[in-house]
C-alpha cells in the first residue's frame, strides 16, 4: 500500500478534525503554547495578514504561522509556531512549509523574513541555516503582562 501524498497548503477554512489536529502539535512545539478554542482559530485565519501553513496527508502533521505586517518603514515579515509532528520528523516537512512560506513572503514582495528559535531546537535550527537564514546580532525584550 503506497503512503497517502503529502501536500503543503495554506489553511483557510478550518474543519473541527483539522482543528483538533493542530492543537495535538501546538504542545509539541512548546508545553507553554495556549491551544486556542475553533472560534479563535478560524477567526486568526480570517485575517489577511496571517497566513497558516499545514503539512497534510490525511490529517495534518506540520504547521507554520507567517506574519506580513505593511509597516510606515516597508513589509515586515516574520514566521512564528513551526511545529512537526515528532513522529514525522526527519522526512523534510519542515523544509516544505518553510519554503511555501517564503514563496508566499516574496510574492507579498518581501525582501527578508525573520524568525526566531530557541537553541535547543537543533534540528530546526540546522534547517533553518541550511535555507540561508542567519542569526542576527540584536537583542529580544520581552514585556509580560502582569
Amino acid at each position: 500500500m503506497s503512503k497517502p501524498l503529502l501536500v503543503v497548503t495554506e489553511l483557510t477554512a478550518l474543519s473541527q478534525e483539522d482543528h483538533q489536529a493542530y492543537c495535538k502539535l501546538l504542545p509539541q512545539l512548546s508545553g507553554h503554547a495556549k491551544i486556542p478554542s475553533e472560534q479563535a482559530l478560524a477567526e486568526v485565519l480570517r485575517l489577511p495578514h496571517i497566513h497558516v501553513f499545514i503539512a497534510k496527508t490525511d490529517r495534518i502533521h506540520g504547521a507554520l504561522t507567517l506574519v506580513i505586517n505593511q509597516l510606515t518603514t516597508g513589509i515586515n515579515v516574520r514566521i512564528e509556531d513551526v511545529v512537526v509532528d515528532n513522529a514525522a520528523r526527519g522526512q523534510g516537512l519542515g523544509k516544505k512549509l518553510m519554503l511555501a512560506a517564503i514563496e508566499k513572503a516574496t510574492a507579498a514582495g518581501a525582501t527578508a523574513i525573520n524568525l526566531t528559535s530557541h537553541p535547543s531546537r537543533v534540528a530546526a535550527n540546522r534547517l533553518y541555516k541550511s535555507l540561508g537564514f542567519q542569526p542576527r546580532e540584536t537583542n529580544v525584550y520581552r514585556y509580560t503582562m502582569a
